[in-house]
């Protein structure tokens, strides 16, 4: 791979080099550096012209194309636009853009995906004689940039800026070049069908509002909660493109959270933890609640196994010595650099946190105590910390051991941009968030409207750094009822 900002670039490294063109361009019919992109043999090679084009346009000349590309014309060219730039600005050279990590693999700046206004398209254009003829056929015109790298099976680590140093050493780059993903565009999800108030949750989840039972009060209630996670379905799957694998409950299966499922199994492809996972595994949790312990069904299972995962970890046999660890509620996994956090609790054993830590080959645990506003244990770590690839939230004052406290940041701000949210933000479930892969294989976060609109806009600036898109829906009633926000709901599939 080569980046022709100048000639003086053709020379350098592909991997892991610092990126030195010039100063930008005016928009202008005047003369520019060198500015194309090479993606690999399979990708038509992308270009900056050196006079800006107003649109695509039905031809452009070889001798044009050649003084951008810097090289023999090739067939294929994409000349990049920035479209929604005023006509007195100057665009942006590529390498503030895209930086190639290696085959089939770059790094391009989050705001391509997060903010619209920057943006940019490209049009195909192939080589006939002398001239480079506008390919027909869609795809052609405008094509937004990330879709573009998608369409030709590009891994894209988003990144606030592609220019820093050290840039193979972030999370995200890691992520990318080992082939290792944090987060999964395919989960499994429970509609609420026959969602109630459950009494034996609620002895230690202090974030639960009592409302009526299962089939209690003409199921107004589970009803007002479908009609809320029909909209959180809808905007996973129409808006994000996120892959759900749904299933629904009945009174007869007696499991009132079925909508939270992410806390009975979790899934771990090879390589994740920098390695660690040897083989693709399925896990199964010890519920502390009878009721949710049930919501192992075997229909679900038996969907499950059809996945092909190599090996099963069963920790649910622990529940016959009333130890519990309830699976990603109180594991909070770092996938990329092998870290797991555990906030301990009566439903998270210390000693299977440790188990886990060393079954699954994960390098480190972080373990500690946190509470809420109410000064009462945290029932599960989703509540008050998430990671995504590049950036994450954590509620540091919940954990009030200074030591414990300074231990958890310092591991989180190793490897991510942190967040902290404030004790009454994680009243409002902005802990209980989760990254996943839209249809074009970029981080998004999602998270309820509550928790959407309890963030501050710095906050999600910060957040909008990292993901293409922060993705809400609300889901109130079911959050002060379940005590669960949109992370509880969703149980990764890798």
């Amino acid at each position: 791979m080569m980046l022709g900002c100048n000639s003086a670039l053709a020379a350098a490294p592909a991997l892991g080099a610092a990126f030195a063109c010039g100063a930008m361009r005016a928009l202008s019919t005047s003369a520019a550096a060198l500015d194309s992109l090479s993606l690999g043999a399979d990708v038509p090679l992308l270009v900056r012209l050196p006079s800006r084009p107003w649109g695509a346009a039905a031809s452009l000349s070889k001798a044009e194309v050649q003084a951008a590309a810097g090289k023999a014309p090739p067939a294929r060219i994409s000349v990049v636009r920035d479209c929604f730039a005023a006509f007195d600005q100057p665009h942006r050279p590529l390498n503030q853009l895209l930086k190639p990590l290696g085959p089939s693999q770059l790094a391009a700046a989050a705001s391509l995906a997060s903010d619209p206004a920057a943006r940019a398209v490209v049009d195909c254009y192939s080589l006939q004689g002398d001239r480079y003829a506008l390919e027909a056929g869609p795809g052609a015109v405008a094509t937004d940039l990330l879709d573009f790298l998608k369409a030709h099976r590009q891994r894209v680590a988003l990144l606030p800026d592609v220019a820093l140093p050290g840039l193979e050493r972030a999370t995200p780059v890691v992520g990318t070049t080992k082939g290792v993903r944090q987060s999964s565009n395919e989960v499994l999800m429970v509609a609420p069908t026959a969602f109630g108030f459950n009494e034996q949750a609620a002895q230690d989840n202090s974030f639960m509002h009592a409302a009526a039972k299962p089939g209690e009060g003409g199921n107004e209630l589970t009803r007002q909660v479908l009609r809320e996670f029909a909209g959180l379905h809808h905007a996973l799957t129409q808006v994000a493109g996120v892959k759900v694998n749904l299933f629904e409950h009945s009174l007869a299966h007696g499991t009132p959270d079925a909508c939270f499922p992410n806390n009975w199994f979790s899934t771990h492809p090879a390589g994740e933890a920098a390695g660690g996972v040897k083989q693709s595994t399925l896990v199964f949790y010890p519920m502390k609640c009878p009721n949710r312990a049930a919501e192992r069904r075997e229909d679900i299972i038996k969907v499950l196994r059809t996945k092909g995962y190599e090996q099963e970890y069963d920790m649910a046999v622990h529940e016959a010595n009333k130890k519990y660890f309830e699976g990603t509620g109180v594991l909070v996994i770092d996938r990329i650099n092998g870290v797991v956090y555990v906030d301990i609790s009566e439903r998270a054993d210390r000693a299977l946190a440790e188990e886990w830590t060393q079954r699954m080959g994960y390098k480190e645990l972080v373990a500690f105590r946190s509470s809420d506003l109410r000064g009462k244990s945290v029932y599960h770590t989703n509540v008050m910390m998430a990671i995504g690839t590049g950036v994450a939230i954590v509620c540091a004052d919940s954990v009030r051991d200074a030591k414990e406290r300074q231990h958890l940041l310092s591991s989180l701000r190793r490897t991510h941009e942190v967040v902290e949210i404030s004790l009454a933000q994680m009243d409002a479930l902005c802990g209980n968030a989760l990254e996943l892969e839209d249809g074009r294989g970029l981080p998004v976060m999602a998270m309820s409207t509550q928790a959407y609109n309890a963030f501050t806009e710095d906050q999600r600036r910060t957040m909008r750094r990292h993901v293409a898109s922060l993705v809400h829906a609300p889901i109130d009633t079911l959050e002060r009822v379940g005590g669960g926000g949109v992370r509880c709901t969703l149980a990764e599939i890798f």
